[in-house]
């Protein structure tokens, strides 16, 4: 290899340092913002739910309408699927994403298998919101708005700190895919953006008559 190929190797090294720290300190942010919200509606939830067992005939603050309606969904068996509260789930699992945000925010390195289990929370919180959307849309037939804080965190957790771990490597790819990769990541805003599309989508359809009625 020349000088001068051994410099353009270094000089793309760095480049894609420098993009990979970029992209850390954003998901560091994203991780902390987004984790106090789902904390905040994880605890709102908790607490509606006990005043709802606590007195059969309180209706709930976020009871807006119909379709909007925190107290016919807390009720239903999908908000305890692992038998409690689903927002016990939310009240630990967004307290240690914010605690990893602060930290990278602050510049702490963090192991890999940290990174990587972040990830894997990341992962099955989506997932577990992409059966919950199903659920109130078709089995239970109404929206929480609580809950929709919690899906509208979550996905953007999920793509980046994905996006973070696929451009640093920490999540390992085949080398023939490193540039489908770079693309991939570059697309991370429009992936969310596709996702929120699609979702609010869902919901336009499955209520369209109520939306349009109330025109």
């Amino acid at each position: 290899m020349t000088d001068d190929s051994a410099a353009d190797v270094d000089a793309l090294d760095e480049w894609r340092q420098q993009k990979v720290r970029r992209l850390d300190r954003t998901t560091a942010w994203i991780l902390v913002v987004g984790g106090i919200l789902g904390l905040i509606a994880a605890f709102e939830l908790t607490v509606e739910k006990v005043r709802v067992l606590s007195d059969s005939t309180y209706v709930p603050a976020c009871d807006l309408n119909p379709v909007l309606s925190c107290g016919s969904v807390i009720i239903t068996p999908q908000a305890e699927v692992f038998g409690f509260p689903n927002p016990v789930l939310g009240l630990t699992g967004f307290t240690v994403v914010i605690t990893l945000g602060v930290l990278l925010a602050g510049r702490v390195a963090m192991p890999r298998w940290v990174w990587l289990g972040l990830n894997a929370g990341a992962l099955l919180g989506f997932g577990f919101v992409q059966w919950l959307v199903w659920q109130s849309l078709y089995s239970i037939g109404a929206l929480c708005p609580w809950c929709m804080v919690v899906w509208t965190v979550t996905a953007p957790i999920f793509v980046w700190v994905t996006s973070a771990n696929l451009l640093s490597g920490r999540l390992p790819t085949p080398e023939s895919w490193s540039s489908a990769v770079s693309a991939l990541v570059g697309l991370r805003g429009l992936i969310l953006a596709a996702w929120y599309v699609m979702v609010l989508g869902l919901i336009f359809v499955r209520w369209q008559d109520y939306w349009l009625g109330s025109i």
